[in-house]
């Protein structure tokens, strides 16, 4: 298989597949092995999923860290068993519109911004005692889980729909690695005082990709059809790396970084133990954590890319 391709594909994934299936499509259509994703979206939500190709199949670690950016449609007055619109009815109440007011809504969002505490849904992937969460729901269990701390940067209200003796509550999220905006409905839902659920959810921005940047498989697939370059809709190493300050190293110490050598970073400023890219031109050497030694800063290699890419 052909090894030349080397960078991150933006797709715009559609409902109703798995990550892991967007994954083995790209595998098929640039006829390369080395092709992982940057974030799981479950199969009924849509938007924004970075795939690396080759060389950047080693970013992924640092871009499933990256804050995420979701639109969110959550409905108050039910619950269900999957925490989203695919599972069984658990709880119906019916809703007051006239009390679900954006001050109200406003008020029970700020209590949720900062670091706060997730249970994660029994429907998940998550491991207890080596068996995935999802595996003992389906056979009808039920288990302790532990919560975990993730980060709300953002909740921005955008519209309230009734909807029979239901509401629709419209809203973006800006959140950390790890969070389950299902769990968020559901606790936001308790907040107000009524069973909830995420009826709809759409990825808009995964670290340094947005939707204007992504592209539809389908469309992608249509161009592998008639032959058409696919080049374009590659995003490069250097370019999908931006969220990372940048070093130009000097050309006598190019070797020596692609060797894996650490090299002094004079005049940069950095916090200790963040990341930074090494340049040379336009063409990334790699990334390095910055220290700090007896002659001031200096950067350590944690991946180091080949210069034909």
């Amino acid at each position: 298989m052909s090894s030349k391709w080397h960078g991150v594909v933006v797709l715009d994934k559609p409902a109703g597949m798995t990550s892991h299936d967007c994954v083995a499509r790209i595998r098929r259509l640039f006829r390369t092995k080395k092709v992982g994703h940057a974030g799981t979206l479950d199969p009924d939500v849509t938007g924004v999923l970075p795939v690396c190709l080759g060389h950047a199949t080693r970013l992924v670690e640092y871009l499933q860290d990256l804050p995420k950016r979701y639109d969110v449609v959550m409905r108050l007055g039910s619950s269900t068993t999957t925490e989203d619109a695919a599972g069984e009815l658990v709880e119906h109440l019916p809703v007051d519109s006239a009390a679900i007011t954006p001050e109200r809504l406003n008020g029970v969002f700020r209590q949720f911004l900062g670091e706060i505490e997730q249970v994660p849904p029994m429907y998940s992937a998550v491991k207890v005692n080596g068996k995935r969460l999802y595996q003992l729901a389906r056979e009808g269990e039920v288990v302790e889980r532990p919560a975990r701390r993730v980060t709300i940067y953002e909740l921005d209200l955008h519209d309230i729909r009734p909807d029979g003796d239901a509401v629709d509550v419209f809203f973006s999220c800006t959140c950390s690695k790890g969070t389950y905006v299902r769990t968020l409905c559901v606790d936001l839902g308790r907040a107000l005082g009524y069973p909830a659920h995420m009826k709809q959810l759409r990825r808009v921005k995964s670290g340094p990709f947005s939707e204007r940047d992504a592209v539809a498989l389908e469309l992608l697939e249509e161009k592998g059809a008639r032959g058409e370059e696919l080049s374009p809709w590659l995003v490069p190493l250097s370019q999908a790396v931006s969220f990372l300050p940048r070093y130009q190293v000097p050309p006598e110490r190019i070797k020596a970084v692609l060797n894996g050598l650490s090299t002094a970073l004079p005049g940069v400023k950095a916090e200790e133990g963040s990341l930074i890219c090494l340049f040379a031109g336009e063409q990334l050497l790699g990334i390095h954590r910055v220290c700090r030694g007896p002659k001031g800063l200096f950067a350590k290699a944690e991946k180091v890319f080949p210069t034909e890419v």
